[in-house]
Parts: structure tokens; C-alpha cells; sequence
């Protein structure tokens, strides 16, 4: 068997249409998420904090010199924070969403009949047997 008939076998079992779709749908959801992080939820943070954007914050290691052409070196730490949060909320989204799956997949448990002690069979049995005295 060929490496082409196998991949035309792969593709043919909607692996490959679930993966892309996936990737699809895991690419909007991440545009969204951090939509969600920079636009609505770190501009109240800020503005709390004392009207910070987090995404300018940093730590500023060496200036920029406009006369020999070279950058501002920083570390960026508001971009980090930004990030973070987003990793949280999709981690949260995740998790939500596997739970709930789980619960959908789990049949219900049904409760297991209750086992007696041989002490309890006895009495069962004497009290039974004095009913149909």
C-alpha cells in the first residue's frame, strides 16, 4: 500500500476534517479570548490600579539612542501578564467544557442495593417468619 492511498485512507476517516476544524475554531476562540483580555477585562484592572495599560508596562534594561540607530531594550511584562490572563480564561474554558463532557459520556450510577450483615439476614428471616405466624 502506498504512502498516498494511506493518506487518502486517513484523510477518507474524518481525522484530518476534525483536526482542521479544530484548528479553526481553536484559532477564532483564542482571537476571541484575547479580544476578551485586552479590551474588556485589563482596562478596568487598570483603571483600579491607577490607570495603568498593562500592555505598555516593562522593565526598561537600556534606552533607545536615536543617534546610533539602536532599540530600547525592555522586558515586557505587561504583554506577559496580558498573555497569562488570556491562558487562564481558555484554561477555564477548557476545563468547563471536558467537565461537562464528562458528565454527558458518564451513564448515571445507580445506587447499588444495599448488602446485610449476616446479623441482619437473621433478623430478616425471624421477622418474616413471626408474619406468617
Amino acid at each position: 500500500m502506498g504512502v498516498v492511498s494511506e493518506f487518502r485512507e486517513f484523510a477518507a476517516r474524518g481525522n484530518m476534517v476534525d483536526l482542521a476544524v479544530g484548528v479553526i475554531i481553536g484559532a477564532a476562540f483564542g482571537k476571541i479570548v484575547t479580544s476578551l483580555v485586552d479590551d474588556v477585562i485589563m482596562p478596568p484592572i487598570g483603571l483600579l490600579i491607577g490607570g495603568v495599560d498593562f500592555s505598555q508596562l516593562k522593565f526598561v534594561l537600556e534606552e533607545a539612542n536615536a543617534l546610533t540607530g539602536q532599540a530600547e531594550v525592555a522586558i515586557a511584562y505587561g504583554a506577559f501578564l496580558n498573555t497569562l490572563f488570556q491562558f487562564l480564561i481558555v484554561a477555564a474554558v477548557v476545563f468547563a467544557m471536558v467537565k461537562g463532557l464528562n458528565r454527558l459520556r458518564r451513564p448515571p450510577v445507580e445506587p447499588a442495593e444495599p448488602t446485610l450483615t449476616p446479623d441482619q439476614e437473621l433478623l430478616t428471616e425471624i421477622r418474616d417468619l413471626l408474619r406468617t405466624r
